[in-house]
């Protein structure tokens, strides 16, 4: 309870230093200052130490579970603006805004990871959505960041209510908004229960943008600013994918039967048109759009297993992929030129950078010694724990050996190729700390994941 009011009460902070503060540093320095705030609180609640009691009804219950994640999640929002917040100065004037938009997302991301009923989730993912459209189309010179904004608007407002045609048949089949299963709600009507329940598995399968829901994802990422891209990418598509669990987990358990054939189905599409299509794109933050798709392709095995490996895949794979992602990012944000030719000869003229950018490639193409490769790993063990699940493994496996090419495609451009006629950026020496603690933590869970997962259960 403590981050979640803490993180309202921050973007309400946000949102008038934007008046009181002029210099853009004292603003970006107020925004840290509250994440580390909202980072304390987090741990406090992990202790067991409540600031606040506000009785919720069963609406809301902070588990062990949900609170390590949360945790998880604020610390990589906190490497994200010590990377990235310097960047959002380029997007627009309306600097604090941005933060205050941020830490609203974050409040709706602990509602996301505590719900125990469906109208707090819808809030959870509404608080999440309405502030991404708004910082998808904070570049107002941008045409195609306004188009992308629109786009993403209109399509999330479908999904919208999709999910909430699906809470109304499952309030009809159930007289309850609450996801818990009990003695006291049986369901009625098993006809409107699992119309529900397939309607709420296509608008949570949108907002983490799986195949062949994730139609506005390349044309988004792409036109959103850099910056910005990175954290929906990333912090958003994990913390909707721990609610897209969650759901299902405590909700639609004895229908499990019913349910994963269609998730196989999805998952299975999700991770062949997002690797594949990763292949033929000629803009690297293009590829890392599609990219991203394929990701969540493997995020699905742990709804698909939903099972103690699985959710373990999944925070593993929070970190691995966020901080992977958020580096990567962080270093197009500076370049001009986002095509593969702009990556030419970077290993020369910026060794440092180009080495760091190689382990977040490597972590997100799955190779062993990075974290990146014991998330796929956590995922798969989870996944063969499911009878008939054989062939779904062998098929990701073969689709990761896929997503080695266009990731080294990069790796290619910075060291075997000479640099072009575009000068490329140069990073101040903290942006390649930052870097380097990203590049550094990859590894370490890469060979120690217990440092994380450990924490799971103590």
């Amino acid at each position: 309870m403590n981050a979640l009011i803490i993180s309202a009460v921050l973007g309400v902070v946000m949102m008038f230093s934007g008046i009181l503060l002029k210099q853009k540093s004292a603003i970006r320095t107020v925004a840290i200052a509250g994440i580390l705030v909202l980072l304390g609180m987090s741990i406090l609640d992990l202790k067991g130490i409540q600031l606040f009691s506000i009785d919720t009804r069963e609406m809301i219950v902070f588990d062990h579970f949900a609170l390590v994640f949360n945790t998880v999640i604020f610390a990589v929002v906190l490497l994200y603006l010590l990377l990235s917040a310097p960047d959002m100065e380029k997007v627009g004037v309306n600097y604090a805004e941005y933060f205050a938009l941020i830490f609203f997302i974050l409040c709706g991301a602990a509602l996301v990871t505590s719900f125990k009923s469906l109208l707090i989730l819808f809030l959870g993912i509404e608080i999440i959505s309405i502030p991404l459209y708004i910082l998808t189309g904070s570049d107002k010179r941008n045409l195609k960041g306004n188009e992308a904004a629109l786009k993403y608007f209109l399509l999330g407002s479908f999904s919208t209510g999709l999910m909430l045609m699906g809470i109304a048949l499952l309030y009809g089949a159930r007289a309850s908004f609450s996801t818990v299963i009990s003695p006291a709600i049986i369901p009625q009507n098993m006809s409107l229960l699992y119309a529900g329940m397939i309607l709420l598995l296509f608008a949570m399968a949108f907002k983490v943008s799986a195949a062949p829901f994730h139609f506005w994802t390349p044309d988004v990422y792409d036109g959103a600013p850099t910056v910005f891209t990175s954290f929906m990418a990333t912090i958003v598509k994990v913390v909707v994918f721990f609610g897209f669990i969650r759901l299902f987990d405590d909700m639609f358990e004895p229908q499990q039967g019913q349910w994963r054939l269609w998730v196989t189905v999805i998952t299975a599409v999700t991770l062949f048109i997002g690797n594949i299509t990763a292949v033929f794109q000629q803009s690297v933050k293009r590829m890392l759009a599609y990219s991203s798709i394929a990701q969540a392709g493997f995020m699905l095995f742990a709804l698909y297993a939903m099972s103690g490996d699985g959710k373990e895949g999944l925070m593993l794979y929070t970190v691995a992929y966020s901080a992977a992602t958020i580096g990567i990012f962080a270093v197009l944000a500076r370049m001009s030129d986002y095509t593969f030719d702009g990556f030419n000869g970077l290993a020369k003229s910026q060794p440092m950078v180009a080495a760091t950018l190689t382990v977040f490639l490597l972590s997100l193409a799955g190779i062993p010694l990075t974290a990146g490769f014991m998330a796929k790993f956590y995922m798969l063990k989870a996944a063969l724990g499911t009878p008939g699940s054989l062939w779904l493994v062998i098929f990701a496996v073969i689709m990761a050996a896929v997503s080695v090419y266009y990731y080294f495609r990069v790796i290619q451009a910075m060291y075997f190729k000479e640099p072009g006629d575009t000068p490329h950026p140069a990073f101040p020496s903290f942006f390649k700390g930052m870097l380097l603690v990203l590049a550094f933590l990859v590894i370490l869970l890469g060979v120690y994941p217990e440092l994380l997962l450990g924490r799971l259960y103590f």
